[in-house]
């Protein structure tokens, strides 16, 4: 056998091992259906998803620089960036996805299904406007505290989600070297 090569005995009990290691993270994640052998596991899923939450951080990260950079302009809207509500909202619906669904018959491709619940993996973060507010007698609603207080809060998000990816690869390097 090459070295760096991994037959697809060991490649099996790499992949039991790291399932095994991160079986609790099976309420957050969704195991997609096909896919490699890697995409098809917890961890992989749970790397997505810090993935999709570095993605969302930087972008918020962003959105708060904008709002910093505008908290001098009249008639400003601050913007914010809502990720964590979408994915929660997408984990309930997969749960609960067979909990008081009505059967729908669908005898033709073009038919769209009644209740299909959103994936883990389509999850994006949006941005959202916030005109209900006004801080200032020139329209302006950016509170400057506030938006120091949510970049350091990003901040310790993103730090928190690169250390956990650094980390799963970390236990993936020495399952594969250990199998």
């Amino acid at each position: 056998m090459k070295k760096g090569y991994v037959s697809s005995k060991n490649a099996y009990r790499i992949q039991k091992t790291a399932d095994s290691l991160y079986s609790g993270c099976d309420s957050y994640v969704s195991r997609p259906r096909g896919g490699t052998m890697f995409e098809s596991g917890s961890m992989m899923e749970l790397n997505y998803l810090l993935e999709k939450s570095l993605d969302a951080s930087s972008l918020r990260n962003k959105v708060i620089a904008n709002n910093i950079a505008n908290v001098d302009v009249p008639h400003f809207k601050r913007s914010e960036v809502d990720f964590e509500s979408e994915l929660s909202r997408a984990i309930e619906e997969r749960d609960h996805a067979n909990e008081n669904q009505f059967p729908a018959k669908m005898t033709d491709s073009r038919h769209i299904a009644f209740d299909e619940p959103r994936g883990v993996r389509s999850v994006q973060p949006r941005i959202n406007l916030d005109y209900s507010t006004t801080f200032r007698n020139d329209g302006n609603n950016v509170d400057i505290e506030k938006e120091m207080v949510d970049a350091s809060k990003t901040g310790m998000r993103y730090n928190v989600a690169v250390s956990s990816i650094s980390q799963n690869f970390k236990i993936l390097k020495m399952v594969m070297r250990s199998a």
